[in-house]
């Protein structure tokens, strides 16, 4: 009795390890992006609702992610051509119909797409040389 318990408690034992060892976490790329602005679009856009706009998780989740994509993105604006998306012009309205159009044409693609196609497009301030900073110089 004794060694089958043994037997059992090490079988275990082994079985735990290997379990472990398979949920533990995986080293991938470096990432620079995360978030739902990365999310495959069909299942996205299956989420959205922007009739119902912020008052839907799945709708502000976006929503405030793309907030700071947008304002990092605005950092290199104005560093790199000095100007910068005025984010009092984007409202959610805009970006979740932009972003649930995009998704629904596009299901396998991503949200940060029409982001990036939003930036390039969109019209910008031009701004003055006392704007242009690097946040991160001493």
């Amino acid at each position: 009795m004794c060694s089958r318990l043994r037997v059992r408690a090490a079988c275990a034992a082994t079985l735990a390890l290997v379990l472990i060892s398979l949920g533990g976490p995986s080293r991938a790329e470096p990432l620079i992006t995360r978030g739902i602005g990365i999310a495959n679009c069909g299942k996205l856009a299956a989420d959205l609702k922007p009739s119902e706009g912020l008052n839907h998780q799945p709708n502000y989740l976006l929503y405030y992610w793309v907030q700071g994509y947008l304002s990092a993105a605005n950092i290199y604006l104005l560093n790199e051509y000095t100007n910068y998306v005025d984010m009092s012009e984007v409202d959610e309205q805009i970006i979740l119909k932009l972003v649930y159009d995009f998704c629904k044409a596009n299901p396998d693609d991503k949200p940060v797409s029409a982001i990036d196609k939003f930036i390039r497009e969109v019209k910008k301030v031009e701004a003055k040389d006392d704007q242009v900073f690097d946040p991160w110089e001493q």
